[in-house]
């Protein structure tokens, strides 16, 4: 009997797949914490997205400080990918250039970016992670976040940099090449199994954020 296409084996799934079916709960349960779907809703103020964007210098700095390091996949250091001077420029254009202090960390935002300090130093895995959740993000739902944020607040392009990957002429194709740059890395199941934690947990770091800044930030009437 010749066996046919539909009797051969499903193929594995690759790591990006994984790590994203993985995540699917987590992802959906931390963009629906209540401070994001006010502040998607138009229900907030600038002023309080500013407070959200400040809250992610910290971590865009943390994420951004680890140094490369011998036998490191070339995209995890895409200078294209870098965000941490854009939130600068945009909190600078927003009113805010003392960001440091005028919006001090939350211990939310003190503990998301000690970890990623912590993995930064060697934790291949696990930094990926937290790379895959924050870039992938920004140039998925964060185009929906700037788009938002600019119809209902009326921020403007040069406080919006945050979100315009200018560097990249294809978010969609860039994204492929991401997921199969991940898929290529040669980690074994223990490593692969520890970044799809570290990514649950990224989610969840992220959630912890989003209910830090609810506490402080009540919800306006529009």
């Amino acid at each position: 009997m010749i066996p046919t296409e539909a009797d051969a084996p499903a193929p594995h799934p690759g790591l990006a797949e994984r790590v994203r079916t993985a995540t699917a709960a987590e992802h959906q349960d931390t963009e629906n914490r209540s401070f994001m779907t006010q502040l998607m809703g138009g229900e907030l103020t600038l002023a309080d997205y500013v407070t959200y964007l400040a809250q992610f210098a910290y971590v865009y700095r943390a994420l951004e400080s680890r140094v490369a390091q011998p036998g490191d996949p070339e995209f995890l250091g895409d200078p294209a990918l870098a965000r941490a001077a854009c939130i600068e420029s945009d909190l600078a254009a927003l009113g805010a250039a003392d960001w440091e202090t005028s919006h001090p960390a939350l211990p939310a935002t003190a503990a998301y970016a000690a970890r990623l300090l912590e993995v930064g130093q060697g934790d291949l895995p696990r930094y990926a992670a937290h790379h895959y959740t924050r870039y992938l993000g920004d140039m998925s739902g964060g185009q929906a976040i700037a788009k938002l944020v600019a119809r209902y607040y009326g921020a403007t392009p040069d406080q919006l940099a945050f979100y315009d990957f200018a560097e990249v002429p294809s978010t969609v194709r860039y994204k492929r090449a991401y997921r199969e740059n991940l898929d290529a890395l040669p980690f074994d199941e223990a490593q692969a199994q520890a970044m799809i934690d570290e990514a649950k947990a990224a989610f969840g770091y992220n959630g912890d954020i989003f209910n830090a800044l609810g506490e402080a930030t009540p919800a306006q009437a529009r």
